[in-house]
């Protein structure tokens, strides 16, 4: 007898000794988020993140190890944004001096300056401790800023700085993520409950998936200590978890339900739905791991923890599928399709196949070169706004003005423009030229004096470190960050500082700040974006050749999956590059797109819709294995994983969509670029594009592995019924145990096919139905 293959001996363990298997994945869970708990998290430096010029910026400022403070601005102007009453503000000055100055928070209070408008009051306070937690120490602050303010009418008095611009977004996003939370898991169990039917057969996808995420989070924390990790490490792998957890309990659940359906025993259906299902969930997740390995070549510290939190949360989701979900349906029995909940119940139990899936097909199986060009044609049309994508870094200007911190940076900036918008110029140069490079920098400053691209309402202060050798200055312009004439001023600096320390022997310059940050950011992803795409077409072309032995398969693959991804990029493009959406969504449209989401998108999208591409295509081909036509494989692939699939996109796209909700403008991109692609993926792509595709390739589709059937017999169109020896259609019940008595394995459905097992006169009878010939 042939060794079953290891994801059906793994479940064949765990259905036999289900509280083990039960014990150990709770211990596991448990395990990891002790130990990530214990050993913390490893953020990324400011210098680990830089990349470019601005990159080396950070670097030679921290090099210089300058004492960091927090600094935070007490802005006093008039409620109605009109001229500032000069005694009034004289005297609400003179109190957030002395309320500060009594704080234990505060280390030094500055002089109040007025503004060059003369409309506001300027308190500079500085905190102690250090910058990292400096927004959960300003809360103090925060308050004496509001009880001056309540004791002098017709004022109003902002705080803008270190902690208190962190703390007040910091409250929105984590208002926004608690809202998306609440809304994502119970719109979760309600499509789940549509596909099941009961309770508990839709709870244990989302509990599984939590506890996915849950062992994750712990594991993402002790590998930050190899990678450092970014702050959005915990969302993206909540957004995954959610997403592949979810999906591969589907699969998984859906076939074992539909063997037992079918009449296999509890046991035979966890083993076939191991052999299957849990097979195709092996092979999605290595296709989503591959992909998102792909951001590795990014070069990029913030990518590099994105690609491994991702990673992790899936090869945890495919654990969990291959060793708890065999264990929990086997102590569950069929108390899994208990309590159940009357309509729906009754609907996911209707006799006969769907009409809807073979009505939604039969263009595609009737007339597959026409499908195929309307149905591309529709995609390419969708992805052409793509070709006129614009790039930029997220800044103060994409922040919702709904959050009360923003509209008080904006009060800020345009009082003082030096607080806005700044480079920040770096010099590292032996300590013996110190006073060489302290003078090059004030012929800088003298420069920039008479230039209208910089600042001029306050003075710049050198900043020197303590051994001498590092020197910084930071240069304010009163253009906004995202504008032209915050990049012209950039541009200017980056030309005349080089000029300036020319004449220091070993002097290293850059500038750095805000926009140079945004400007060498989309540069170096614009020139990694080619090899990243690279490698995950490379790799997923390799990956699916070797599984499927078919290159037609592997190129068809690549080809779809391009196709999606550049309709969703087209999308994104048309609905944030443009103003028409603006009112629908709440947001303002800067004219471009996050710099960093074309390429996570990319990796993201190409993995999960690869993991809906294998699901179909094992199903498309494990019917063709087993005797069928091409057009009848094609059929019952697509009809038997039409549930599954649309169920699961449905999940994905609900949840995606929750995130286009959200304040920060790259999540309200993000939620909309990945619901998009899921419903174009599920929608044209899976019901089209796909089968019209196959359908013309007609067997040069397993080319050159071949599959093992002879295609020769055909598949009857009802998934509840199947053929008897004579020929005859009886309950599938009926056949599969005479199919099981036989040896036989095949799901329920499918006639035997001819040399593969029985005798020749339990083959259908000639001319008993049509055969399709591709």
């Amino acid at each position: 007898m042939p060794k079953k293959p290891a994801t059906v001996r793994i479940a064949r363990w765990s259905a036999a000794h289900p509280w083990s298997a039960i014990g150990l994945w709770i211990a596991f869970v448990a395990v990891c988020l002790f130990l990530g708990g214990a050993a913390g998290t490893n953020a990324i430096s400011d210098e680990e993140s830089g990349v470019g010029e601005s990159g080396r910026a950070g670097r030679i400022v921290h090099s210089g190890d300058f004492p960091e403070k927090p600094e935070e601005n007490v802005l006093i102007t008039a409620e109605d944004g009109g001229e500032l009453d000069r005694t009034a503000g004289q005297a609400a000055a003179a109190e957030v001096v002395r309320r500060m100055t009594a704080l234990a928070e505060v280390e030094s209070v500055g002089d109040p300056v007025l503004s060059p408008n003369g409309k506001a009051l300027l308190v500079p306070v500085t905190m102690k401790g250090d910058t990292e937690n400096a927004d959960r120490r300003v809360g103090p602050l925060l308050e004496a800023g509001t009880a001056v303010e309540d004791g002098h009418e017709g004022l109003r008095v902002d705080e803008v700085g270190t902690g208190s611009t962190a703390k007040g977004l910091s409250e929105t996003l984590g208002e926004d993520f608690e809202r998306a939370e609440l809304i994502s898991l119970p719109l979760t169990l309600l499509i789940l409950l549509v596909v099941f039917g009961a309770i508990t057969a839709a709870g244990v996808p989302v509990v599984l998936a939590l506890s996915c995420v849950g062992a994750a989070i712990g594991l993402s924390s002790l590998a930050s200590h190899v990678l450092p990790e970014t702050s959005a490490v915990s969302n993206v792998i909540l957004l995954m978890g959610m997403a592949v957890g979810v999906d591969y309990s589907l699969f998984y659940l859906k076939r074992e339900r539909e063997e037992r359906r079918a009449g296999k025993s509890h046991v035979d259906a966890i083993e076939i739905a191991a052999e299957t299902s849990g097979h195709t969930v092996v092979v999605s997740g290595t296709t989503v791991i591959v992909a998102m390995a792909g951001l590795y070549l990014a070069d990029e510290a913030t990518f590099a923890s994105l690609a491994t939190g991702s990673i992790i949360v899936v090869a945890v989701a495919v654990l969990a599928s291959l060793t708890v979900l065999p264990a929990l349906l086997a102590k569950l029995g069929r108390w899994v399709d208990k309590p159940k909940v009357p309509v729906l119940w009754r609907l996911t139990l209707r006799p006969g196949e769907s009409r809807v899936w073979p009505a939604l097909l039969r263009p595609a199986l009737s007339r597959p070169l026409t499908t195929l060009v309307v149905s591309v044609g529709a995609l390419l049309l969708l992805a052409a706004p793509a070709l006129g994508m614009k790039l930029k870094q997220p800044g103060s200007d994409d922040l919702s003005r709904d959050i009360p911190v923003v509209r008080a940076m904006d009060r800020l900036t345009e009082a003082f423009p030096s607080k806005g918008t700044v480079h920040q110029v770096a010099v590292r140069a032996p300590a013996g030229r110190a006073e060489e490079v302290k003078a090059a920098l004030e012929a800088l400053l003298e420069r920039t004096a008479d230039d209208g691209l910089f600042a001029h309402d306050s003075t710049p202060t050198i900043e020197e470190s303590a051994d001498r050798r590092v020197h910084t200055v930071d240069i304010g312009t009163p253009h906004r960050p995202e504008s032209d004439g915050a990049r012209e001023s950039l541009d200017v600096l980056r030309g005349w500082v080089p000029q300036a320390v020319n004449d220091v022997p070993g002097a290293e310059s850059a500038v750095g700040g805000k926009v140079a940050q945004g400007v060498d950011f989309t540069g170096h992803l614009e020139a990694r974006l080619p090899w990243v795409v690279g490698f995950v077409l490379l790799l997923t072309f390799v990956t699916m050749v070797l599984i499927f032995r078919s290159l037609a398969v592997a190129l068809s693959a690549i080809l779809l999956n391009l196709l999606s991804a550049a309709a969703s990029f087209g999308v994104l493009v048309a609905v944030f590059q443009h103003t028409w959406a603006e009112g629908l969504l709440a947001f303002t449209s800067s004219g471009a797109v996050v710099s960093w989401l074309p390429l996570f998108l990319f990796v993201v999208l190409f993995g999960l819709s690869m993991d809906y591409h294998v699901f179909v295509v094992s199903r498309i081909r494990e019917a063709a294995s087993e005797g069928a036509t091409v057009r009848a494989a094609i059929r019952a692939g697509i009809t038997r994983s039409a549930g599954v699939v649309t169920s699961a996109a449905i999940v994905m796209v609900g949840v995606f969509a929750i995130f286009g909700t959200l304040s920060m403008v790259e999540f309200k991109q993000l939620g909309v670029g990945l619901a998009a692609a899921i419903l174009l993926d599920a929608a044209i792509i899976r019901i089209y594009v796909l089968p019209a595709l196959m359908t013309a390739l007609g067997r040069w589709n397993w080319w050159p592995g071949g599959t093992s059937g002879s295609g020769a017999a055909d598949i009857p169109q009802a998934d509840s019924t199947c053929l008897v020896p004579d020929g005859r259609p009886q309950p599938a019940r009926l056949a599969s145990r005479q199919s099981h008595r036989q040896g036989a394995h095949q799901p329920a459905g499918l006639a035997p096919p001819a040399g593969q097992g029985g005798h020749p006169q339990q083959q259908p009878r000639p001319g008993r139905h049509r055969r399709d010939t591709p």
